[in-house]
């Protein structure tokens, strides 16, 4: 059966794609200001693991607002980063190459904490899986790692700290500023991940 990863350059996604080791992965540059940066830390991931590696390119720069566009948030905007339907877009881009490539399985790298939004709950995934199964077929949407938190999935996963290192968070730049809800998340996880003396061996 062949999988393919939905592969943002981000923490989650890193180290789902080191613990599930697919056969083909798929980095979405859809406008976002850190896309250059994300898309190095995936392939460097790639890489190392010797994964099929596919950069999707789709200017939806206009659609999104905050700091993912270096723009103003929208006025209903309820973070500081902001872009309707993202990831039912980024699925459905990754989807459509996955098809093609005769994937059977896409997986996403949501996880615990990702709840919050609409489009991190089991029910968008079992929405986006149905939609996609119904629309083409020969072809699943799973998140295996959507019951645990970060931290439990990079222990799971076994990433090597150096290979976590290269993950891509910032939300506002190619050079994190250090001072966006991504770096945040970044800086926090490492740390509390570094204090376990079994995974920083």
């Amino acid at each position: 059966m062949k999988t393919g990863i939905l592969l943002s350059g981000g923490m989650d996604s890193l180290a789902l794609t080191w613990w599930k080791r697919p056969d083909v992965a798929f980095t979405v540059d859809y406008g976002q200001a850190a896309a250059l940066a994300e898309y190095h830390a995936a392939s460097a991931a790639c890489l190392e693991l010797k994964i099929e590696h596919h950069l999707l390119r789709v200017d939806c720069g206009s659609l999104g607002s905050g700091d993912m566009v270096l723009s103003e948030p929208d006025a209903h905007a309820p973070n500081t980063d902001w872009w309707p339907y993202r990831n039912q877009l980024i699925v459905t881009i990754a989807a459509m190459k996955a098809i093609a490539l005769e994937v059977e399985i896409l997986w996403l790298g949501t996880v615990k904490s990702d709840q919050s939004h609409k489009d991190g709950t089991t029910e968008f995934l079992r929405l986006i899986n149905n939609l996609v199964e119904y629309q083409e077929g020969e072809l699943r949407v799973e998140a295996p790692a959507i019951s645990m938190s970060t931290l439990d999935l990079i222990k799971m996963a076994g990433i090597p700290p150096h290979v976590l290192a290269w993950a891509h968070s910032c939300h506002k730049a190619n050079v994190p500023c250090n001072n966006c809800r991504g770096c945040n998340k970044y800086r926090e996880t490492y740390e509390r991940a570094g204090n376990d003396l079994d995974w920083a061996r």
